[in-house]
């Protein structure tokens, strides 16, 4: 169990995928790019490239941890991380998604 004072420490936002493209090198990246209503977008990895057809996912409106620490990686540096749903039965993983009126930046609470 958390406090509140922890969960705030989580900044999630509401981010518009702008481009999405396989890692050719990668059996389960996908790279994006997302406008979280910042200066400037934003780049983030992530493994759900079994999943989705990565231009399918353009314009969509994301859940994503917007005060996660960069990670390098070897493709190159993820800044934030994008929330799914999955479960360790492999059913699937399945982007969280917010409601048409939300606007990247939006704070998620």
């Amino acid at each position: 169990m958390i406090n509140i004072e922890d969960l705030m420490k989580v900044k999630l936002v509401v981010a518009t995928i702008i481009s999405a493209e396989p890692v050719e090198d990668s059996k389960k990246l996908i790279k994006f790019e997302v406008d979280a209503g910042e200066e400037k977008n934003r780049t983030i990895f992530a493994g759900i490239k079994q999943y989705y057809d990565a231009s399918l996912l353009i314009g969509k409106k994301v859940v994503m941890v917007a005060n996660l620490e960069p990670r390098e990686m070897s493709f190159g540096t993820s800044e934030g991380m994008l929330l799914a749903a999955s479960s360790p039965s492999d059913e699937g993983v399945f982007l969280l998604t917010a409601d048409d009126g939300a606007k990247a930046g939006m704070k998620i609470s």
